[in-house]
């Protein structure tokens, strides 16, 4: 393979975690004794892979020493962003070292247990990991028909979990306006309508890590099963 096949996204401010994320980047929050992004990073290892971009703008340089030393035998490249370029701006910055295959993306807040290896091994568009929709986004963000995604005027049936497989064509077959753009306003909308975006549902564990309740949350369900 050409390129790196894997991008975890760990470049924003984590200001709905303020006063924490002042002197603490959100994807080094700990639930139990590990950093969200380490138990993502060491979720993927397990899954066969050992070369990662990692986007990082806020205390990015807390993010890439503590990585580095936690992770000194996977091959890792920081992208770092003077002021974060969201979701869809901060892979398009590195898309010339993704490739030209499907490459898996994950946000680095999140704690999971999803099964990875129910995803495909490559996409026309894009493939969304759903999951049940939380508290937080009662209204879902969309549902599928024959593994198809669509959106519903009103309710949807599922929550994006964070985790994709993207074709890197979606940023190559569209003229952008700005540096700073994300993946569901400006990259999806073009293949939502041609169809192309697929979906399956997770019914494993996940939490959003967004805020001091849902952190609470999670150290609640880590304690829990430790």
């Amino acid at each position: 393979m050409t390129g790196f096949n894997l991008m975890i996204l760990a470049a924003g401010y984590g200001r709905r975690l303020l006063p924490l994320t002042e002197t603490i980047p959100k994807p080094l929050v700990k639930v139990g004794n590990d950093a969200l992004i380490e138990r993502n990073i060491n979720c993927l290892v397990s899954n066969g892979f050992t070369e990662i971009i990692i986007n990082i703008s806020h205390l990015g340089g807390m993010i890439k020493d503590y990585l580095e030393i936690k992770f000194p035998d996977i091959n890792i490249i920081f992208s770092y962003e003077q002021e974060p370029l969201g979701t869809g701006g901060g892979i398009f910055n590195v898309i010339d070292d993704i490739g030209n295959e499907s490459f898996l993306v994950m946000n680095s807040d999140i704690y999971h247990e999803i099964d990875l290896s129910k995803l495909p091994n490559e996409t026309e568009a894009a493939h969304l990991i759903g999951v049940l929709n939380p508290k937080h986004n009662s209204k879902g963000d969309f549902s599928i028909n024959d593994k198809t995604v669509y959106i519903k005027e009103d309710d949807n049936d599922l929550t994006w979990s964070g985790i994709s497989l993207l074709n890197p064509s979606i940023f190559k077959d569209q003229n952008f306006k700005s540096d700073s753009f994300n993946m569901w306003d400006n990259v999806f909308p073009k293949y939502f309508k041609e169809k192309k975006i697929t979906a399956h549902k997770s019914n494993d564990l996940w939490i959003d890590v967004g805020t001091h309740e849902r952190l609470k949350l999670a150290n609640s369900l880590y304690n829990d099963q430790n």
